[in-house]
């Protein structure tokens, strides 16, 4: 496997875009609906699979895409190739308040498995596939952790994150963590769900019923504040949901409102 080589460059502290240098012919693949903004030698088309195998027939690709659907992305993806005789930027933002994470795929055994929902884009060549635990129970309890993509390749992909983002290394330990709190972690770790403690803790203690458990030697790559938890307190708090309006920045505060509703 050979993808292209692509430089990059992070830009900003907490809502980030990365903006990603093509050289002639180069091409990078992303989720749809991720650009941010691209140079005038760029040109992008929608295709169905990640381009990873070019020799793939219709059969090949449309498999892989039906995956895709299962996990909830989209049918297709989007190729982004520089056409001109020099250098081209193109740029991708995160959908969410996070960070993006640059991942040289080479420098980690080629495999990195993440969350569904945390592929950003990636060098043309990388695989973009779903992956399955091979656990039940996962499937049962794993909510968000439960459909992971996989990402095979030998070059630079890059994935984001919510929040803060910790780097945890595992050697032969294990670590439980809150299933919506994993971005990804590298080949060599096993991933399981368990139940949180006994029913007194699954039901009151508010860290959910069951956590995830990953086990083996590699990286662990964690978030501080996965979207589905903002989304929470969010709708928790809007009005429509039985939150109050506060009516900051204005004196008169919800009075006001009954105005600007008229």
């Amino acid at each position: 496997m050979q993808c292209h080589e692509v430089d990059y460059e992070i830009f900003g502290s907490d809502l980030q875009i990365v903006e990603i240098v093509l050289d002639p012919g180069e091409s990078v693949v992303a989720e749809a609906g991720s650009m941010n903004y691209m140079e005038e030698g760029i040109s992008f088309e929608a295709r169905m699979g990640d381009g990873s195998k070019p020799n793939d027939g219709f059969l090949g690709k449309l498999f892989k895409a039906g995956k895709r659907m299962l996990s909830g992305e989209s049918l297709f993806m989007t190729h982004f190739t520089n056409e001109g005789h020099r250098e081209q930027r193109v740029a991708f933002a995160a959908p969410y308040p996070g960070k993006i994470i640059a991942i040289d795929m080479d420098k980690i055994g080629g495999e990195l498995t993440c969350q569904k929902d945390s592929f950003l884009c990636a060098a043309l060549g990388t695989e973009v596939t779903m992956a399955f635990n091979k656990r039940l129970g996962s499937g049962f309890f794993g909510g968000e952790g439960f459909i992971l993509q996989k990402l095979r390749g030998d070059g630079m992909a890059f994935v984001h994150a919510g929040g803060t983002v910790t780097k945890k290394k595992l050697n032969g330990e294990t670590l439980r963590v809150d299933t919506g709190c994993i971005v990804a972690f590298t080949g060599n770790i096993d991933y399981d769900i368990e139940r949180a403690g006994n029913l007194k803790s699954m039901v009151l203690g508010g860290e959910g019923m069951f956590l995830a458990t990953l086990r083996g030697h590699g990286t662990v790559l964690l978030q501080s504040l996965p979207f589905s938890r903002l989304a929470d307190r969010v709708l928790a708090h809007a009005p429509s949901a039985g939150g109050s309006s506060v009516g900051e920045g204005s004196v008169l505060g919800g009075f006001g409102d009954m105005f600007g509703d008229s």
